[in-house]
């Protein structure tokens, strides 16, 4: 049965995409079954509106596609070994978060390193999420994590099972420049490789240097600002310029090291290649507010637009990674945050808390199409609130 939702009364909106953030003139969205099919004025869309099962008032506050986080720790189902949390995915809904992506399922207690094993972790991870969707988000998980062992005829059975997302810097080689094999024969195969770069992480793992990110070449540099410890200055910059790499900003990072680098891409014209992301739950903890702290704090350090700062942690994740949301616009995935600034803020919206570096207030969270959180119980409350008719009782307690 098809289901329509109309978000109405946007004061702002934002598109998600670096080259235009703000979707000028628009105050409505329309969404039937999970998909965006109609962005303007509500005198435009006033019949769809009024035909529509759902309706969602921003009541003159911000509308933004969902927040993607490019790196969250997941292994299998709502739950995080790292940190021993249940829920934990659940709860960064109410951060704004709608989509994660897996850096591989790496905290799997006893991970295996045989081919098998890997392959069929990976297996396992992604056919798992596929039919899971915590607090409603989408999990892209079940990226295999590289080894030594691997062959591109296992890179063509990954391929086969669906498998797009491939991590390395956790695999069993004596020297990281040794994986580049691997990281060719996956991306041959259509899997996305981040690589992890900067100093070891957990145990076991090893540094990854500036030279041996050049001789792997990896699709995106993963917390290029530090996971936790960052690349020395020159190295970014020879990262930044002598490789078309995605250059991913993280909250479970150096701050210092991701407002130079996202000045950096900005001065330089290549704001496209920014993407954020959490690198979270790990030793830094479970952080339902990582994505959009590290939107506030980048937007209000580096003087970067705020929604241009938004499209990095949506659109710029989105591409990069081939999802199917994060852009605010026809044919997108429905996933959508409504926000503002919080109660007691000197900003009159989201953009202008954001400036300032403070967390917006999250009134509503859509996702595939559906409302699934109304009054945040992570953010600070925003001073307007959503409303949606017929009304959603079971979503609108208090904190």
């Amino acid at each position: 049965m098809s289901t329509r939702l109309a978000v109405t009364g946007a004061g702002t909106v934002l598109s998600g995409d670096i080259a235009a953030p703000l979707v000028i003139g628009a105050d409505t969205v329309v969404c039937d079954d999970g998909v965006i099919t109609a962005v303007g004025s509500h005198e435009e869309l006033s019949g769809l509106v009024e035909s529509a099962d759902q309706v969602l008032d921003a009541a003159g506050s911000t509308l933004a596609p969902g927040l993607i986080d490019s790196h969250c720790h997941v292994v299998l189902g709502d739950y995080t070994p790292r940190q021993k949390t249940v829920d934990f995915l659940a709860s960064y809904v109410h951060g704004g978060i709608t989509s994660v992506v897996s850096p591989g399922e790496i905290h799997a207690p006893g991970r295996p390193h045989s081919a098998a094993g890997v392959k069929a972790l990976a297996i396992a991870a992604r056919s798992c999420f596929e039919n899971f969707r915590p607090g409603g988000m989408r999990v892209h998980a079940g990226a295999v994590i590289l080894e030594p062992v691997l062959r591109p005829h296992d890179f063509a059975e990954l391929q086969q099972a669906g498998v797009h997302l491939a991590k390395f810097g956790f695999g069993l080689y004596e020297d990281p420049a040794t994986g580049a094999p691997q990281v060719r024969w996956a991306q041959e195969h259509g899997i996305t490789v981040m690589c992890h770069s900067g100093g070891a992480s957990i145990p076991g793992s090893k540094p990854i240097t500036p030279e041996h990110l050049l001789e792997l070449a990896p699709d995106v540099c993963g917390h290029i600002n530090g996971g936790p410890t960052s690349l020395p200055d020159a190295g970014v910059d020879t990262i930044i310029e002598q490789t078309s790499m995605a250059l991913q900003l993280v909250q479970a990072g150096n701050l210092r090291s991701s407002i130079r680098i996202l000045r950096k891409a900005h001065d330089e014209g290549r704001l496209d290649r920014i993407v954020i992301g959490s690198d979270t739950p790990t030793g830094t903890g479970v952080m339902p507010l990582g994505v959009i702290k590290t939107v506030a704090e980048l937007s209000s350090f580096s003087g970067v637009d705020p929604a241009l700062v938004w499209a990095a942690a949506s659109g710029n994740n989105a591409r990069t990674w081939g999802l199917p949301a994060g852009f605010l616009r026809v044919g997108s995935a429905a996933d959508l945050v409504v926000m503002d600034a919080p109660w007691g803020s000197t900003a009159d919206d989201a953009l202008g808390a954001l400036r300032i570096g403070d967390i917006p207030g999250i009134s509503a969270v859509v996702c595939g199409g559906e409302v699934r959180a109304l009054l945040s119980r992570n953010t600070p409350r925003a001073a307007r609130l959503a409303s949606a008719t017929p009304a959603l009782a079971h979503l609108t307690a208090t904190h």
